[in-house]
């Protein structure tokens, strides 16, 4: 049997990382990830967001997605309708984010400016992802969790979209990717790509959903308000805005 590292890693995203078509307002790609000892996992952060879905609507069916709560769709609706629990829904959802025994590696790149300095930029996936492989090694160093498996979960995109990952993914997991390695020996973990889709229901994934998009906002507006920002901001172990 493998050596399972005591470390879980999830991982999500907010943008598009296309460099043709860029939305003027979201030009920026953010890639967070949230890694969470798997003990704290299971006694602390999967019970809060149980017993938090359960108050809001009774069970636990429901998958938290940031781009719905904003938008206020699906199930997310009846916050539309009663101020007292949406102002419940926040300020609930705001202390299990701020409660979680969670450590956020993120990287966000201006795509306009990528653009604009490099005449043949790299995709915007892989600089960010590079990043916080980079942090992840650190802190697994730290840890001591060399030689051990480490899992890294992905929403799934699709079958062409999920192989493109997993192959960049492990050009940096097997040092074959054309720079930066010679800094970090990714090859004293195990690191395993896992795809997951968003449907089942997965409270790490949701978590890191929560996260991608405030951050990505910090960069792109620095100063305007943002509450759920200053929330992950003491959880973050290392953030890096390009170019």
């Amino acid at each position: 049997m493998p050596d399972f590292s005591d470390f879980i890693v999830y991982a999500d995203e907010s943008g598009d990382h296309g460099m043709v078509n860029i939305d003027p307002q979201y030009p920026v790609f953010a890639l967070a990830f949230c890694v969470i000892r798997k003990a704290d996992y299971m006694a602390q952060v999967v019970p809060a967001m149980q017993s938090f879905k359960f108050g809001i609507w009774g069970h636990d069916a429901v998958v938290l997605h940031e781009h719905e709560i904003r938008k206020t769709t699906g199930p997310f609706g009846l916050l539309r309708t009663d101020r007292a629990l949406r102002q419940r829904f926040m300020d609930e959802l705001n202390g299990l984010i701020e409660g979680a025994p969670i450590t956020i590696f993120s990287s966000v790149v201006d795509k306009e400016k990528h653009r604009a300095r490099y005449a043949n930029p790299w995709n915007p996936y892989e600089i960010a992802m590079h990043f916080c492989m980079e942090r992840l090694h650190q802190m697994l160093t730290a840890q001591g969790q060399q030689g051990k498996t480490v899992h890294v979960i992905f929403e799934s995109r699709g079958p062409k979209e999920d192989g493109e990952l997993e192959l960049e993914f492990r050009r940096i997991a097997t040092n074959s990717n054309q720079w930066g390695w010679r800094r970090h020996d990714f090859s004293q973990f195990d690191f395993q790509p896992v795809f997951m889709s968003k449907a089942a229901n997965s409270t790490g994934l949701q978590l890191a959903d929560l996260t991608a998009r405030p951050i990505g906002l910090s960069a792109l507006r620095p100063g305007q308000p943002n509450r759920a920002f200053d929330i992950i901001k003491p959880k973050l172990g290392g953030l890096k805005c390009f170019p």
